[in-house]
């Protein structure tokens, strides 16, 4: 394309191309008696908004409905690697035999675009659009010629970067030198496009897609392996101003330069750093403990919106996040952006600190964790997210390759190459125990298959002693929304092979080895099974009931009598497995004849646990016991929540597209006290901005209501979210999926399978 650029020089004044400046062109009027006189004038360009938003799947961004007549103009979102439409007025029909024109691309935040480094790029007008077929190439066409109107086709390469550029068309006749420029006032977007097969993430599966780039809002499972709970969570990606803070974030706070935001790995890995801030005063400050003051408690976000656009106001960190507040906006970011995303929780998660494939804790001779000598913990739950995209860089594996979904975690827990943040892992190579593949595969594996070791610890000059080792306490249920319904899919078997396979266990050995791991297991505790224990713990525990841990011992042995001592132990802690504190001891001691059983009941009350209750509402109970005249020792412990009620949402009628409907959301106290300063939170489709409702007390057994009208602008797929708090109850939340369809004026046929066909503006 040289010849392009040399052409483009000529026109400029000498002045002018010894700075090598471009844009100047603009400003510049030949002499009228000058040969460019006749050089065609472009007067004004359409950008088709509308056509583009649908063929490229960009029409439900704020940015392309914005209306001029409120002083903001609508703005041009389109994909990579396909073609869009542009509509040039000019002062008189363009003359294929006599006019040329040439379209110069410059990313719109480089001071000095360059063609070296792909930020500028020059294209020749081509007459016909067999002419740009080449995906990896930009390129331009005519489509037609209508009087004083040509419409032109446009289409940036597969591989160009995903950023704002600006536009300038050049006219020239073709037997002279001198020529003209137009620039577009308002730079345009260009997104990845998993549309499209030259695209390094596109994605075959349409219901897949639709799910993971076009949807929305969210499910997040959260609570423990033994209540897992699902709350909704609004991703918005579509909503103003929350493009322009995903491409900032990239550029700014990830620091990746123009000329590799094209690259989907470079960017997935950069969103998982500039989500944090310890290191670079990302998007959220993270906070485990039990303070919020200063900023928004976590379990109180229900979206991600409002989040960005503080960001995106304030340019500082947002108080406060955790990991599935982290995880949210993630998914936002890289859906906003065209990257399919997801998002992914996993119970009973490692946090592997010393990378040793084991989770170790140290109890003491009461059976208490020592918190202090722990670095590794267990978490509840974790929530990351998985992008999809190819992946050239890691070759093939016995499995095939390694491109589909990548996992990447914004929460920082660990420093990868100096920052924090994590992946793109590929699952696949997680699952094969290729934990030296990049980008940080080891800790991946970790989260989901370490080995859980509790020590006796006596003091430090005493050996430490093993009391159990679980092979398989380590990644449950690792969980996602399922495709096109509000319920959960478990993806365990993508992350790992099942428990107790040797598949499972060659795996580990295999990691291990490529870790380079001291890693053993150490066989210290005497091999004795004549006494058996079983926890017991009533399924469905709500909050504000007293509820009873069992703890069965059982004597298999038809000839000893056994001496059990020991204790019960039931601790509130934050979900990640730290500041337990303690509610309540329970010393025993049982003397079991032969083939005989007892069973040690702990009843603990509300007014036991509610003081010190964790805003996850999430407990561990654990028990130490000692047969008497054995060297054997028995601890093990559990993890478990109560439930909080669910928020009911309910419509008064169906939802029809531009019709106004009456929402009623209500909640009952389940506490035996009363509710102090509540407030409902109300975020959804068709809800502009977020309502709020409050309630000064609600008293015991009261339900509390609220209605509100909302009027949905499009047809198909919809959602409400609902979060309650107050001083006494927080992290109460309901979610409502409904189906919005069309006014019967929209609808334009019913196919012979009843199937409602209907008008073309509506959410697809």
């Amino acid at each position: 394309m040289s010849y392009l650029y040399d052409y483009v020089e000529r026109w400029l004044p000498t002045s002018w191309r010894r700075k090598r400046v471009r844009r100047p062109m603009v400003h510049w009027s030949p002499p009228e008696d000058s040969p460019s006189a006749d050089v065609l004038t472009v007067k004004a360009v359409d950008l088709c908004i509308e056509e583009n938003g649908k063929l490229h799947h960009t029409k439900r961004f704020e940015l392309m409905n914005r209306d001029s007549g409120g002083g903001l103009p609508a703005r041009l979102v389109v994909r990579r690697g396909q073609l869009f439409r542009l509509r040039l007025m000019c002062d008189r029909p363009f003359d294929r035999s006599r006019d040329a024109m040439s379209l110069i691309f410059s990313v719109g935040d480089e001071e000095r675009p360059t063609h070296g480094h792909g930020t500028l790029v020059g294209v020749a007008l081509q007459q016909y659009l067999h002419m740009i077929e080449n995906p990896l190439e930009w390129g331009a066409a005519i489509d037609f010629v209508s009087g004083d109107v040509l419409e032109i086709l446009v289409k940036a390469a597969a591989t160009a970067p995903v950023t704002k550029w600006k536009l300038d068309i050049d006219t020239k006749l073709l037997a002279e030198g001198y020529g003209k420029s137009y620039s577009l006032l308002l730079p345009f977007y260009l997104l990845f496009n998993p549309w499209c097969e030259d695209d390094q993430v596109y994605l075959d599966d349409k219901a897949l897609r639709d799910e993971c780039v076009k949807n929305d809002t969210t499910l997040i499972w959260r609570g423990s392996y033994n209540r897992l709970r699902p709350s909704v969570w609004k991703f918005g990606q579509f909503e103003r101003h929350i493009l322009e803070c995903s491409l900032l974030l990239i550029s700014k706070v990830g620091k990746v330069s123009a000329t590799h935001r094209g690259d989907p790995i470079r960017v997935s890995r950069a969103i998982s750093a500039a989500v944090n801030s310890p290191d670079d005063d990302g998007v959220l400050l993270g906070n485990w403990g039990v303070d919020f003051s200063g900023g928004t408690a976590p379990t109180k976000w229900v979206g991600s919106v409002e989040i960005m656009q503080q960001f995106y106001k304030k340019r500082k960190p947002v108080k406060f996040g955790q990991c599935w507040v982290f995880s949210g906006v993630v998914s936002t970011i890289a859906r906003a952006i065209g990257i399919p995303s997801r998002v992914v929780t996993t119970y009973s998660c490692a946090h592997d600190t010393q990378s040793s494939l084991t989770v170790d804790y140290f109890v003491d001779e009461n059976g208490k964790v020592m918190e202090e000598l722990n670095s590794d913990s267990i978490w509840n739950y974790h929530v990351w997210n998985e992008v999809w995209m190819k992946r050239p860089d890691l070759g093939v594996s016995s499995d095939g390759d390694y491109g589909g979904w990548q996992a990447i975690d914004a929460t920082p827990q660990e420093m990868s190459d100096g920052m924090f943040h994590c992946g793109p892992a590929s699952v696949l190579a997680v699952k094969l125990g290729e934990v030296a593949k990049p980008y940080d595969n080891n800790f991946l594996f970790a989260e989901v298959n370490a080995d859980k070791v509790f020590w006796r610890y006596t003091g430090p000059a005493h050996p430490l002693k093993l009391l159990r080792k679980d092979v398989l306490g380590i990644g449950h249920f690792i969980s996602t929304k399922a495709v096109g319904k509000w319920e959960r899919e478990d993806i365990t078997s993508s992350y790992k092979f099942a428990e107790k396979s040797q598949e499972e266990r060659d795996t580990m050995l295999k990691a291990l080895k490529q870790a380079n791991s001291a890693f053993s297991r150490y066989y210290l505790n005497e091999d004795f099974n004549e006494i058996y224990f079983n926890f017991e713990l009533r399924d469905d525990i709500k909050i504000g009931e007293s509820f009873s841990v069992i703890l069965q011992i059982k004597n298999r042995s038809s000839e000893r009598t056994h001496t059990v001592n020991g204790s019960l132990n039931v601790d509130t802690v934050l979900y990640t497995g730290k500041y337990r504190e303690m509610v309540k001891v329970e010393p025993f001691s049982v003397v079991l004849d032969p083939s005989s059983e007892d069973s040690i009941l702990m009843d603990v009350t509300f007014d036991e646990y509610y003081g010190k209750l964790r805003d996850q509402a999430a407990f561990n109970i654990s028990c130490l016991a000692t047969v008497e005249d054995t060297e054997y020792e028995f601890f093990a412990q559990d993890d478990f929540r109560v439930r909080k009620p669910d928020i009911k949402i309910k419509l008064s009628d169906e939802a029809v597209s531009h019709n106004p409907v009456e929402v009623t959301i209500s909640l009952l106290n389940p506490l035996p006290i009363a509710l102090r300063k509540g407030i409902f939170h109300v975020e959804g489709s068709a809800i502009e901005k977020p309502l709020i409702f409050k309630h000064s007390e609600v008293a015991v057994d009261e339900t509390i209501s609220n209605t509100f009208s909302l009027t949905p602008e499009f047809v198909g797929r919809a959602t409400i979210a609902v979060k309650f708090t107050s001083k006494e109850l927080d992290d109460v939340d309901g979610f409502l999926a409904y189906e919005i369809k069309p006014r019967p004026e929209d609808i334009l046929m019913n196919s012979t399978t009843n199937e409602i066909i209907a008008r073309t503006d509506v959410m697809d």
